[in-house]
């Protein structure tokens, strides 16, 4: 029986994607028709507000968090101190903490009773921003880290030998790893932003502060209005469709 090898049928394989496939089509085909014919056709203000803030929250949300997360990576990756790697590690906490947690301690420190309370308005842009940031920022960061990571050695003796300075290590050894980083970053940054719900539904602060995602979950969920809420539905899937195809040129 060791020897038993199980081989796969390639018309087996293609049989049961044919399927998965045929069943998304027919899930998603009724949708698209209503979202078409009725959600479409009657574009109004409202939809073009609501499309305009989600790009405008996501692209501030990732312009802020790759201006943080680019002199964060470069520092982790030139210097070697105690609690490096502690700080490394706790970069990933954003990633396995739940949004509402996040947003409570947002609301506990910059609320109006929190310890920060009266900085600012963190119910609108402000707060999603922040949010955002806070989640966005150590992803930015890990992605580019790696990269400066995999500079050789070789490199950076090179540039002691030479006597580099800090503008020649940054636009010759630096700056390359890190622009290869950016459009990848941006881009799974810009989509996150974009898709996110618990963030903009608690931070929100009311209609002038809603993306595609909420204002789906609002058309179904007060005002059972299932044409907008696919009209809204095909909007953001077009947006998240361009993006896709941009990162992956």
């Amino acid at each position: 029986m060791s020897g038993f090898v199980i081989r796969q049928s390639p018309a087996l394989a293609v049989a049961a994607l044919t399927i998965i496939g045929a069943l998304v089509l027919v899930g998603f085909l009724p949708v698209l028709w209503i979202g078409l014919k009725e959600g479409l056709a009657r574009a109004d203000p409202y939809l073009f507000r609501v499309a305009g803030f989600t790009l405008l929250q996501a692209g501030l949300s990732t312009v802020f968090s790759l201006a943080l997360a680019v002199p964060v990576a470069r520092a982790l990756a030139r210097r070697r101190f105690i609690g490096r790697g502690t700080i490394i590690s706790l970069l990933a906490l954003p990633l396995a903490l739940p949004a509402i947690v996040t947003v409570l301690g947002i609301v506990e420190i910059y609320g109006s009773r929190g310890w920060l309370g009266g900085v600012f308005d963190i119910y609108g842009l402000q707060g999603i921003l922040l949010a955002h940031v806070f989640f966005n920022f150590p992803i930015a960061t890990r992605m580019i880290l790696l990269r400066l990571a995999a500079v050789p050695p070789e490199s950076w003796r090179l540039a002691a030998q030479l006597g580099f300075r800090d503008a020649d290590v940054w636009s010759r050894i630096e700056w390359p790893q890190i622009r290869a980083a950016l459009p990848g970053a941006a881009t799974l940054i810009f989509l996150l932003c974009a898709a996110s719900f618990t963030v903009v539904l608690t931070l929100g602060g009311g209609p002038n502060a809603t993306t595609l995602e909420v204002a789906i979950y609002q058309a179904l969920r007060f005002d059972f209005d299932p044409s907008r809420a696919a009209g809204l539905a095909i909007v953001q899937l077009a947006i998240c469709a361009v993006l896709a195809v941009l990162a992956h040129r």
